[in-house]
């Protein structure tokens, strides 16, 4: 039986929406609607099953984000046969960086897909890339893997991977500016301070002292975040002696 004439006895109009456009996303007809509808349902609607287990994204989040690892670690180990496994560890990060997933999330649209009791304007851009891995963990389940491949491929590798690029770009602009200054004998130092003003989330802010020296500051809802764009800055502006 057709699946989706098999769901529309026992869904909502606003469930047939989501099977339309989850079909359009994905270029496929689901065959159990029931991941995909986890995949982005959101822990603040304390949703559980007749166990009693929660129901949202967040443990397809963690099958995704392992299929996507290794899907990826298998395409550099054949894409890359001279790469040591320093090297090709370094190339697989940058691919599954946390910005790239959030970057892939933005582009695909997820967001507006969740279901949440949140607005999602209050999200931090990290929930882009937390139902990306989601997705794809949902389409494991219910597909398999060999399809959730080739759905990475089409996906991600093919218009977003590109080796020669990826070989020359940095992935965290904080490590570089430590060794440089390590190396140069130049004390870096962060100073991290909470700075949420009139914003609805907690945000952070940092500034960038090189030997006492104000470099650059940052600001973002993590203090990992605000650390690395104020290292990026700096990083920017001392380019060409980093670079040396």
């Amino acid at each position: 039986m057709n699946i989706i004439r098999k769901l529309r006895g026992s869904h909502s109009a606003k469930d047939e929406e989501f099977i339309y456009a989850i079909k359009k996303l994905l270029g496929f007809k689901p065959k159990n609607i029931d991941y995909y509808q986890e995949a982005f349902t959101h822990s603040s609607l304390k949703k559980t099953n007749e166990l009693g287990t929660p129901i949202n994204y967040e443990r397809l989040e963690f099958l995704g984000d392992a299929i996507l690892g290794a899907v990826i670690a298998n395409y550099l180990f054949k894409k890359i046969p001279k790469g040591d496994e320093g090297n090709l560890t370094q190339m697989r990060s940058k691919i599954v960086s946390r910005e790239h997933l959030n970057e892939l999330g933005k582009d695909l649209g997820l967001i507006n897909f969740v279901k949440s009791a949140t607005p999602n304007q209050n999200f931090g851009d990290n929930i882009h890339g937390n139902l990306f891995e989601a997705l794809i963990g949902a389409i494991q389940r219910d597909k398999g893997y060999i399809f959730t491949e080739r759905f990475i491929f089409k996906k991600v590798i093919e218009p977003y991977v590109d080796i020669e690029r990826l070989e020359g770009k940095i992935t965290s602009y904080k490590s570089v500016l430590i060794e440089w200054g390590q190396k140069n004998k130049k004390k870096v130092k962060y100073h991290v301070y909470e700075d949420t003003g009139n914003d609805n989330l907690k945000h952070f802010s940092v500034k960038l002292l090189i030997n006492n020296e104000l470099m650059s500051k940052g600001r973002a809802t993590s203090k990992k975040k605000a650390e690395e764009i104020a290292s990026k800055r700096t990083y920017y502006k001392l380019q060409n002696q980093i670079n040396k």
